[in-house]
């Protein structure tokens, strides 16, 4: 066992290479799962009990020794390699064009930076939800005819799994495993049984905050609104908020922004009126709050939710929703500069 040791020793110290094929090929020879030194290792079991410590440790030396030579050669051989052998005489002549973000996460990323400033942190939950947190947990009636507006994906006609229709799944995920002070944002996809056009689409994308804590306002809400449409829009931007509903909220109110191309004078796009609406907010309904473990007697919180697609119309002028998902290469150039 020794003799045969010494001598593939020997061997391996001698070795050299012409070609990258060589090296692979040594590889196989000396250290594969039927390379020499694996046969070696094999037939230590029949080597006498008072002599395994000593071979054992040159088998070991002799694995080391060919591992190391091998890798020795594979280095020396690429560093000295012609740089024209590593060429790819199949790529084309033309330069690789460069790709670019998608709209959508050009808008996404900077929506999140926006809130990261005010101190949220972002939050991520599953698409294939049940119907508590979809549902149940913010304050939805079994019989309640939001769950109608909401036009739901079932998954094989199971009435408790379902694909979210809103990112505010996330938001009670958070409120039942941690306790106040909760300051998340919650951005995803989502899905609606809605009939595609220019303006609506069966999947689209959200961005969803929530602060929970002692003695939040509605007054917090509104300057984290306003802080958000100067960031987003530009430092003149305006907003105001009307009255609505939202089974999730209490009081519930929509906000509109100043329109970003007519100045707030009028013009098709704002429909004449100087403002367009961009999100839902309110302020957390105590019911959602007990319903996660949260005690709404000694905290209370706002929440707010805005579609991604929304914005990125509003910023560039998107006139159709369909371009988002079709992958059209020359719609996507248009964003090279974006980020």
């Amino acid at each position: 066992m020794q003799q045969k040791i010494d001598a593939l020793l020997k061997e391996i110290e001698q070795l050299s290479v012409t070609k990258a094929e060589e090296i692979e090929a040594l590889r196989i020879k000396y250290l594969s799962k039927k390379g020499e030194i694996t046969v070696l290792f094999n037939d230590f079991r029949n080597v006498p009990a008072e002599q395994k410590r000593e071979v054992g440790q040159l088998l070991n030396n002799l694995k080391v020794a060919a591992t190391d030579k091998i890798n020795a050669l594979k280095e020396s051989f690429e560093n000295s390699a012609d740089v024209n052998d590593k060429e790819d005489l199949t790529r084309t002549a033309y330069p690789v064009a460069l790709g670019t973000r998608h709209p959508l996460s050009i808008v996404k990323n900077e929506i999140c930076a926006i809130f990261a400033r005010l101190g949220f942190t972002i939050a991520e939950g599953p698409e294939i939800e049940d119907d508590w947190h979809v549902f149940s947990s913010l304050n939805f009636a079994d019989d309640h005819p939001a769950r109608d507006m909401q036009d739901t994906f079932f998954i094989q006609r199971n009435p408790d799994v379902l694909l979210r229709t809103h990112t505010s799944s996330v938001q009670s995920r958070v409120m039942e495993n941690s306790q106040p002070p909760i300051r998340i944002i919650c951005p995803g996809r989502v899905y609606r049984n809605e009939a595609i056009s220019y303006r609506a689409h069966c999947f689209f994308h959200q961005v969803e905050a929530l602060y929970v804590d002692k003695n939040v306002s509605f007054a917090d809400l509104k300057q984290a609104l306003l802080y958000f449409a100067k960031e987003m829009f530009g430092a003149d931007t305006k907003i105001r908020l009307r009255p609505s509903y939202f089974p999730f909220t209490e009081p519930s109110a929509e906000m509109d922004i100043s329109c970003n191309l007519c100045g707030g004078k009028g013009c098709p796009f704002c429909k004449h009126t100087g403002w367009v609406e961009i999100l839902g907010c309110g302020m957390v309904d105590p019911n959602v709050l007990e319903a996660c473990g949260i005690d709404s007697k000694e905290y209370s919180g706002y929440a707010l939710g805005m579609g991604i697609e929304r914005i990125t119309n509003l910023k560039y002028q998107v006139k159709d929703l369909r371009l988002f998902s079709e992958n059209d290469i020359r719609f996507l150039e248009q964003f090279k500069s974006a980020h």
